[in-house]
């Protein structure tokens, strides 16, 4: 940097040097500057493939112009029409399940699982559970079925049995010793004791 300074200085016997040392190295040419073709093209086809891919970068400019105007003019248009963001939310989420249920990998997915519901629903392994469930199932309800048939002729082996009869014929005897006790209060309580067995007496003086 010192002697780099020290030519630069005018006042420096060495001002010239620098100079001679510029004219010395060789100016790069706007072709030197640019970058060299890829292999397998020409210049020309270079310079053709630049100035299209300028007119498409040109091109994708505009186009998002144009864009950021349309979202603009379309969030004009739900501001006036009382669309709130969680309405726009659920429009593209319900668009999005639409593309999703048209979409091929969704299709390709669902006709996948119903191949394997109905190979599944066809083979032997899964019959023969259906068929032990099912049979299964009738044993239990038939099980029930004679459970209760038991117990009900259980029960009327018992009021048809000697003790269950005596036991009845108790407590009705009981009933019916309450019930008539019951009648001849009741009877007492309306008629006066002795009123019909006794004449009246004659209180008149001698």
């Amino acid at each position: 940097m010192e002697s780099a300074s020290q030519d630069i200085n005018l006042n420096s016997p060495n001002k010239g040097l620098l100079s001679d040392a510029m004219t010395d190295v060789p100016v790069d040419s706007a072709a030197s500057a640019r970058t060299s073709a890829p292999e397998g093209l020409t210049l020309a086809e270079e310079e053709e493939l630049r100035s299209e891919l300028a007119k498409v970068e040109e091109e994708i400019g505009t186009l998002r112009q144009v864009l950021a105007a349309k979202e603009r003019h379309c969030g004009e248009l739900k501001r006036k029409l009382g669309l709130t963001p969680l309405d726009g939310l659920k429009q593209n989420l319900s668009k999005s399940w639409h593309d999703v249920q048209v979409s091929n990998a969704y299709l390709s997915a669902s006709s996948t699982l119903e191949d394997w519901n109905e190979k599944l629903t066809q083979s032997e392994a899964y019959k023969k559970t259906q068929e032990t469930l099912s049979q299964a199932g009738q044993k239990t309800s038939a099980a029930l079925s004679n459970v209760g048939s038991v117990i009900s002729r259980k029960l009327g082996d018992m009021r048809n049995s000697a003790t269950f009869k005596s036991f009845e014929d108790r407590v009705g005897s009981i009933k019916s010793r309450v019930v008539g006790s019951r009648e001849n209060s009741t009877d007492g309580l309306h008629s006066p004791s002795g009123a019909g067995d006794k004449p009246p007496q004659d209180n008149a003086p001698f």
